[in-house]
Protein backbone atom coordinates (compact mmCIF):
# COMPACT_ATOMS: atom_id res chain seq x y z
CA UNK A 1 0.00 0.00 0.00
CA UNK A 2 2.63 2.39 0.89
CA UNK A 3 4.83 1.65 -2.32
CA UNK A 4 1.46 2.64 -3.96
CA UNK A 5 1.26 5.78 -2.69
CA UNK A 6 4.91 6.66 -3.37
CA UNK A 7 4.71 5.83 -6.50
CA UNK A 8 1.85 7.58 -7.23
CA UNK A 9 3.42 10.63 -5.64
CA UNK A 10 0.50 11.16 -2.95
CA UNK A 11 1.21 12.82 0.21
CA UNK A 12 -0.16 10.86 3.12
CA UNK A 13 -0.76 12.75 6.62
CA UNK A 14 -0.71 9.46 8.70
CA UNK A 15 -2.33 9.62 11.87
CA UNK A 16 -0.72 9.36 14.64
CA UNK A 17 -0.64 6.41 16.73
CA UNK A 18 -2.09 5.16 18.92
CA UNK A 19 -4.73 7.97 18.88
CA UNK A 20 -4.87 10.53 16.00
CA UNK A 21 -5.55 14.38 16.66
CA UNK A 22 -9.28 15.58 16.11
CA UNK A 23 -9.15 18.15 13.11
CA UNK A 24 -11.92 20.86 14.05
CA UNK A 25 -12.05 24.59 13.93
CA UNK A 26 -15.13 26.65 13.50
CA UNK A 27 -17.15 26.06 10.21
CA UNK A 28 -15.30 22.45 9.83
CA UNK A 29 -18.02 19.84 8.44
CA UNK A 30 -18.10 16.94 10.54
CA UNK A 31 -20.01 13.44 9.41
CA UNK A 32 -19.99 11.85 12.84
CA UNK A 33 -20.48 8.05 13.56
CA UNK A 34 -20.85 6.86 17.25
CA UNK A 35 -21.47 2.99 17.81
CA UNK A 36 -22.28 0.59 20.80
CA UNK A 37 -20.01 -1.16 22.40
CA UNK A 38 -19.50 -4.56 20.69
CA UNK A 39 -22.53 -3.95 18.41
CA UNK A 40 -25.19 -3.91 21.24
CA UNK A 41 -28.31 -1.44 21.10
CA UNK A 42 -27.72 1.96 22.05
CA UNK A 43 -31.31 3.09 21.94
CA UNK A 44 -33.97 0.27 23.45
CA UNK A 45 -36.66 2.45 23.55
CA UNK A 46 -38.28 5.94 22.58
CA UNK A 47 -37.37 7.17 25.96
CA UNK A 48 -33.88 6.66 24.80
CA UNK A 49 -34.27 8.18 21.68
CA UNK A 50 -36.39 11.14 22.84
CA UNK A 51 -33.72 11.57 25.73
CA UNK A 52 -30.52 11.52 23.03
CA UNK A 53 -32.41 13.95 20.84
CA UNK A 54 -33.14 16.37 23.28
CA UNK A 55 -29.54 16.53 24.44
CA UNK A 56 -28.74 17.00 20.27
CA UNK A 57 -30.66 19.96 20.54
CA UNK A 58 -29.76 21.81 23.71
CA UNK A 59 -26.78 21.60 22.29
CA UNK A 60 -27.65 23.00 18.85
CA UNK A 61 -30.00 25.91 20.71
CA UNK A 62 -26.82 26.52 22.63
CA UNK A 63 -24.94 27.77 19.75
CA UNK A 64 -22.08 24.79 19.95
CA UNK A 65 -23.02 23.37 16.39
CA UNK A 66 -25.05 23.33 13.63
CA UNK A 67 -26.80 20.48 12.76
CA UNK A 68 -28.00 19.62 9.31
CA UNK A 69 -28.68 15.60 9.11
CA UNK A 70 -28.75 13.07 11.70
CA UNK A 71 -30.13 9.66 12.18
CA UNK A 72 -30.74 7.42 15.22
CA UNK A 73 -30.43 3.78 14.27
CA UNK A 74 -30.58 0.56 17.00
CA UNK A 75 -26.78 0.23 17.47
CA UNK A 76 -25.47 3.98 16.19
CA UNK A 77 -25.82 6.76 15.05
CA UNK A 78 -24.91 9.72 12.11
CA UNK A 79 -24.84 13.21 12.80
CA UNK A 80 -23.51 15.49 10.32
CA UNK A 81 -22.71 19.35 12.04
CA UNK A 82 -20.51 22.06 11.63
CA UNK A 83 -18.72 23.46 14.83
CA UNK A 84 -19.59 26.61 15.65
CA UNK A 85 -19.16 27.57 19.29
CA UNK A 86 -16.61 24.96 20.80
CA UNK A 87 -14.91 22.06 19.65
CA UNK A 88 -16.43 18.76 18.35
CA UNK A 89 -15.08 16.62 20.94
CA UNK A 90 -16.48 18.69 23.73
CA UNK A 91 -19.92 19.11 21.83
CA UNK A 92 -19.67 15.41 21.67
CA UNK A 93 -18.40 14.63 25.37
CA UNK A 94 -21.79 16.54 26.88
CA UNK A 95 -23.66 14.38 24.80
CA UNK A 96 -22.71 11.30 25.61
CA UNK A 97 -21.65 11.47 29.03
CA UNK A 98 -25.01 12.81 29.92
CA UNK A 99 -26.65 9.95 27.71
CA UNK A 100 -25.52 7.21 29.23
CA UNK A 101 -25.81 8.23 32.69
CA UNK A 102 -29.80 8.20 32.20
CA UNK A 103 -29.31 5.35 29.72
CA UNK A 104 -27.44 3.08 32.35
CA UNK A 105 -30.64 4.47 35.11
CA UNK A 106 -32.85 3.67 33.17
CA UNK A 107 -31.73 0.33 32.37
CA UNK A 108 -30.00 -0.62 35.77
CA UNK A 109 -26.90 -0.99 34.29
CA UNK A 110 -23.31 0.14 35.02
CA UNK A 111 -20.28 0.62 32.09
CA UNK A 112 -19.25 1.73 29.06
CA UNK A 113 -22.00 1.65 26.55
CA UNK A 114 -20.63 3.31 23.08
CA UNK A 115 -17.35 1.50 21.30
CA UNK A 116 -14.32 3.41 21.51
CA UNK A 117 -13.91 7.39 20.73
CA UNK A 118 -16.92 9.10 18.31
CA UNK A 119 -15.60 9.02 14.43
CA UNK A 120 -15.14 12.53 13.26
CA UNK A 121 -14.96 12.60 9.62
CA UNK A 122 -14.04 16.16 7.69
CA UNK A 123 -16.34 16.62 4.67
CA UNK A 124 -15.42 19.08 2.02
CA UNK A 125 -18.48 20.89 2.32
CA UNK A 126 -19.32 21.90 -1.32
CA UNK A 127 -18.92 18.69 -2.34
CA UNK A 128 -20.12 15.95 -0.14
CA UNK A 129 -23.23 17.99 1.89
CA UNK A 130 -26.06 17.01 -0.54
CA UNK A 131 -24.87 13.43 -0.66
CA UNK A 132 -24.09 13.01 3.35
CA UNK A 133 -27.88 14.90 4.27
CA UNK A 134 -28.75 11.93 1.72
CA UNK A 135 -26.75 9.40 3.42
CA UNK A 136 -27.76 9.53 6.76
CA UNK A 137 -31.06 10.41 6.63
CA UNK A 138 -31.54 7.38 4.05
CA UNK A 139 -29.93 5.12 7.14
CA UNK A 140 -33.21 4.03 8.55
CA UNK A 141 -34.59 2.62 5.06
CA UNK A 142 -31.44 0.46 3.72
CA UNK A 143 -31.35 -0.76 7.36
CA UNK A 144 -34.84 -2.22 7.38
CA UNK A 145 -35.44 0.08 10.29
CA UNK A 146 -38.33 1.99 7.96
CA UNK A 147 -40.43 0.10 5.54
CA UNK A 148 -40.76 2.54 2.61
CA UNK A 149 -39.73 5.73 1.98
CA UNK A 150 -43.59 7.81 2.87
CA UNK A 151 -42.71 6.20 6.26
CA UNK A 152 -39.24 7.56 6.25
CA UNK A 153 -41.17 11.05 5.69
CA UNK A 154 -43.00 11.16 8.95
CA UNK A 155 -39.94 9.30 11.21
CA UNK A 156 -39.07 11.12 13.98
CA UNK A 157 -35.82 10.03 14.70
CA UNK A 158 -33.79 11.18 11.74
CA UNK A 159 -33.46 14.29 10.63
CA UNK A 160 -35.65 13.63 7.18
CA UNK A 161 -38.86 14.25 8.60
CA UNK A 162 -38.16 17.99 9.94
CA UNK A 163 -36.29 19.06 6.55
CA UNK A 164 -39.76 18.15 4.77
CA UNK A 165 -41.99 19.96 7.78
CA UNK A 166 -43.77 16.62 8.62
CA UNK A 167 -42.02 16.92 12.61
CA UNK A 168 -40.72 19.98 13.85
CA UNK A 169 -37.24 20.57 14.89
CA UNK A 170 -36.60 24.08 15.79
CA UNK A 171 -32.96 23.63 16.63
CA UNK A 172 -32.41 22.13 13.42
CA UNK A 173 -30.68 24.04 10.37
CA UNK A 174 -33.10 22.84 7.59
CA UNK A 175 -33.05 26.43 5.60
CA UNK A 176 -29.25 25.61 5.32
CA UNK A 177 -30.24 22.50 3.57
CA UNK A 178 -33.40 23.40 1.70
CA UNK A 179 -31.13 26.07 0.24
CA UNK A 180 -28.60 23.84 -1.64
CA UNK A 181 -32.01 22.78 -3.72
CA UNK A 182 -33.39 25.87 -5.30
CA UNK A 183 -36.05 28.48 -4.36
CA UNK A 184 -37.92 27.68 -1.31
CA UNK A 185 -40.99 27.34 -2.81
CA UNK A 186 -39.53 24.16 -4.98
CA UNK A 187 -36.53 23.21 -2.64
CA UNK A 188 -38.66 20.93 -0.78
CA UNK A 189 -39.81 18.78 -3.60
CA UNK A 190 -36.44 19.13 -5.00
CA UNK A 191 -35.04 17.29 -1.92
CA UNK A 192 -37.38 14.88 -1.49
CA UNK A 193 -36.57 13.75 -5.54
CA UNK A 194 -33.10 13.86 -4.26
CA UNK A 195 -33.67 11.18 -1.95
CA UNK A 196 -35.63 9.05 -3.20
CA UNK A 197 -33.03 8.84 -6.05
CA UNK A 198 -30.64 7.74 -3.48
CA UNK A 199 -32.68 4.44 -2.81
CA UNK A 200 -31.25 2.88 -5.79
CA UNK A 201 -28.04 3.76 -5.28
CA UNK A 202 -27.46 1.16 -2.50
CA UNK A 203 -24.94 1.45 0.67
CA UNK A 204 -22.18 4.42 0.28
CA UNK A 205 -19.06 3.07 1.64
CA UNK A 206 -17.42 5.89 -0.10
CA UNK A 207 -19.16 8.99 2.69
CA UNK A 208 -18.37 7.03 6.02
CA UNK A 209 -14.60 7.69 6.11
CA UNK A 210 -11.36 9.84 4.79
CA UNK A 211 -8.74 8.83 2.98
CA UNK A 212 -7.35 8.73 -0.74
CA UNK A 213 -9.51 5.90 -1.98
CA UNK A 214 -12.71 7.68 -0.74
CA UNK A 215 -11.56 11.20 -1.63
CA UNK A 216 -10.33 10.14 -4.84
CA UNK A 217 -13.12 7.95 -5.62
CA UNK A 218 -12.30 4.24 -5.36
CA UNK A 219 -9.79 2.05 -6.36
CA UNK A 220 -9.92 2.54 -10.16
CA UNK A 221 -9.51 6.33 -9.79
CA UNK A 222 -6.48 5.81 -7.47
CA UNK A 223 -5.20 3.54 -10.50
CA UNK A 224 -5.89 6.27 -12.70
CA UNK A 225 -3.65 8.83 -10.76
CA UNK A 226 -0.93 6.07 -10.49
CA UNK A 227 -0.92 6.39 -14.63
CA UNK A 228 -1.34 9.78 -14.88
CA UNK A 229 2.16 10.73 -12.62
CA UNK A 230 -0.40 13.22 -10.90
CA UNK A 231 -0.11 13.89 -6.74
CA UNK A 232 -2.50 13.83 -4.06
CA UNK A 233 -2.80 14.93 -0.42
CA UNK A 234 -5.28 12.64 1.52
CA UNK A 235 -5.80 11.93 5.50
CA UNK A 236 -7.69 9.25 7.04
CA UNK A 237 -9.56 11.60 8.99
CA UNK A 238 -10.55 14.03 6.17
CA UNK A 239 -13.13 13.37 3.11
CA UNK A 240 -12.52 15.81 0.34
CA UNK A 241 -9.84 16.32 -2.50
CA UNK A 242 -6.12 17.25 -2.40
CA UNK A 243 -6.37 20.56 -1.78
CA UNK A 244 -9.21 20.65 0.96
CA UNK A 245 -7.00 18.05 2.54
CA UNK A 246 -4.29 20.17 2.64
CA UNK A 247 -5.22 23.51 3.41
CA UNK A 248 -7.19 21.65 6.62
CA UNK A 249 -4.50 20.23 7.89
CA UNK A 250 -2.60 23.30 7.66
CA UNK A 251 -5.03 25.89 9.06
CA UNK A 252 -7.64 24.06 11.06
CA UNK A 253 -5.72 23.65 14.57
CA UNK A 254 -4.10 27.44 14.24
CA UNK A 255 -7.45 28.94 13.69
CA UNK A 256 -9.42 27.16 16.19
CA UNK A 257 -7.40 28.13 19.00
CA UNK A 258 -7.32 31.94 17.40
CA UNK A 259 -11.14 31.88 16.92
CA UNK A 260 -11.58 30.24 20.84
CA UNK A 261 -9.39 33.39 21.89
CA UNK A 262 -10.46 36.04 20.16
CA UNK A 263 -14.48 35.29 19.23
CA UNK A 264 -15.76 32.96 21.24
CA UNK A 265 -19.26 33.53 20.05
CA UNK A 266 -18.70 34.67 16.24
CA UNK A 267 -20.84 37.23 14.85
CA UNK A 268 -23.33 36.61 11.90
CA UNK A 269 -22.15 36.91 8.72
CA UNK A 270 -24.56 39.69 8.12
CA UNK A 271 -23.65 41.67 11.21
CA UNK A 272 -20.11 41.81 9.60
CA UNK A 273 -21.39 42.79 6.34
CA UNK A 274 -23.33 45.83 7.95
CA UNK A 275 -19.72 46.95 9.47
CA UNK A 276 -18.04 46.35 6.26
CA UNK A 277 -20.15 48.70 4.52
CA UNK A 278 -19.87 51.07 6.93
CA UNK A 279 -16.44 51.13 6.54
CA UNK A 280 -16.26 51.14 2.66
CA UNK A 281 -19.35 53.60 2.81
CA UNK A 282 -21.24 51.42 0.59
CA UNK A 283 -24.79 49.37 0.99
CA UNK A 284 -25.28 46.07 1.70
CA UNK A 285 -27.91 45.58 -1.12
CA UNK A 286 -24.50 46.82 -3.47
CA UNK A 287 -22.30 44.58 -2.21
CA UNK A 288 -24.87 41.95 -2.52
CA UNK A 289 -25.76 42.53 -6.28
CA UNK A 290 -22.44 42.08 -6.90
CA UNK A 291 -21.27 45.47 -7.86
CA UNK A 292 -17.97 45.83 -9.80
CA UNK A 293 -17.16 49.58 -8.42
CA UNK A 294 -13.87 49.60 -6.71
CA UNK A 295 -15.25 50.61 -2.96
CA UNK A 296 -17.10 47.64 -3.68
CA UNK A 297 -14.91 45.01 -4.80
CA UNK A 298 -12.93 46.08 -1.54
CA UNK A 299 -15.71 45.19 0.46
CA UNK A 300 -16.66 42.08 -0.77
CA UNK A 301 -12.34 41.01 -0.19
CA UNK A 302 -12.86 42.18 3.52
CA UNK A 303 -15.75 40.76 4.10
CA UNK A 304 -14.85 37.00 2.49
CA UNK A 305 -11.47 36.79 4.41
CA UNK A 306 -12.91 37.79 7.91
CA UNK A 307 -15.90 35.63 7.88
CA UNK A 308 -13.55 32.78 5.97
CA UNK A 309 -10.34 32.83 7.44
CA UNK A 310 -11.34 34.81 10.92
CA UNK A 311 -14.52 33.28 11.98
CA UNK A 312 -14.82 30.07 10.27
CA UNK A 313 -17.53 30.59 7.92
CA UNK A 314 -17.24 28.05 5.21
CA UNK A 315 -16.81 29.74 1.28
CA UNK A 316 -20.11 28.00 0.97
CA UNK A 317 -21.67 30.09 3.73
CA UNK A 318 -20.53 33.26 2.08
CA UNK A 319 -21.31 32.81 -1.39
CA UNK A 320 -24.64 31.95 -0.06
CA UNK A 321 -25.21 35.17 2.14
CA UNK A 322 -23.65 37.51 -1.13
CA UNK A 323 -25.23 35.33 -3.96
CA UNK A 324 -22.24 34.79 -5.38
CA UNK A 325 -20.42 31.25 -6.77
CA UNK A 326 -18.03 29.86 -4.25
CA UNK A 327 -14.81 30.26 -6.76
CA UNK A 328 -15.80 34.02 -6.33
CA UNK A 329 -15.54 34.13 -2.34
CA UNK A 330 -12.20 31.67 -3.31
CA UNK A 331 -10.52 34.96 -5.31
CA UNK A 332 -12.20 37.21 -2.58
CA UNK A 333 -10.34 35.78 0.01
CA UNK A 334 -6.71 35.81 -1.96
CA UNK A 335 -6.95 38.90 -2.90
CA UNK A 336 -8.18 40.70 0.42
CA UNK A 337 -5.68 43.59 1.63
CA UNK A 338 -4.45 43.84 5.13
CA UNK A 339 -5.09 48.02 5.92
CA UNK A 340 -8.92 47.50 4.95
CA UNK A 341 -8.85 44.03 6.99
CA UNK A 342 -7.55 45.49 10.29
CA UNK A 343 -10.36 48.86 10.11
CA UNK A 344 -13.09 46.27 9.80
CA UNK A 345 -12.19 43.66 12.48
CA UNK A 346 -11.34 46.70 15.41
CA UNK A 347 -14.99 48.21 13.98
CA UNK A 348 -16.55 44.45 14.93
CA UNK A 349 -14.01 44.31 18.40
CA UNK A 350 -11.92 41.74 16.42
CA UNK A 351 -8.03 42.21 16.62
CA UNK A 352 -6.08 40.93 12.76
CA UNK A 353 -3.64 37.80 13.57
CA UNK A 354 -0.21 37.89 12.80
CA UNK A 355 -1.22 35.83 9.36
CA UNK A 356 -3.10 39.14 7.93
Amino acid sequence: MLKLLYFIGVVWYPEHMPRSARIDAPGVLHHIIGRGIERRDVFLGDADRDDFIARLGALAQSGAWDVYAWALMRNHFHLLCKTVGQPVSVSMHRLLTGYVVNFNKRHHRHGYLFQNRFKSIVCQEDRYLKDLVRYIHLNPLRSGQIASLSALDRHPFSGHSAILGRVTRPWQDTAYVLACFGRRAMARRAYREFLAAGTRMGRRPDLVGGGLVRSAGGWSAVRALRHRGEAADFDPRILGDGEFVRDTVQRSDERFKQNLRLCPKRPAIACVCQKVCETFDVSPGELCAGGRRRPVVAAREALSWIAVRELGYSGADVARFLGVTNSCVTRSVAAAKRPDIGDVMNRISLHPSSRL
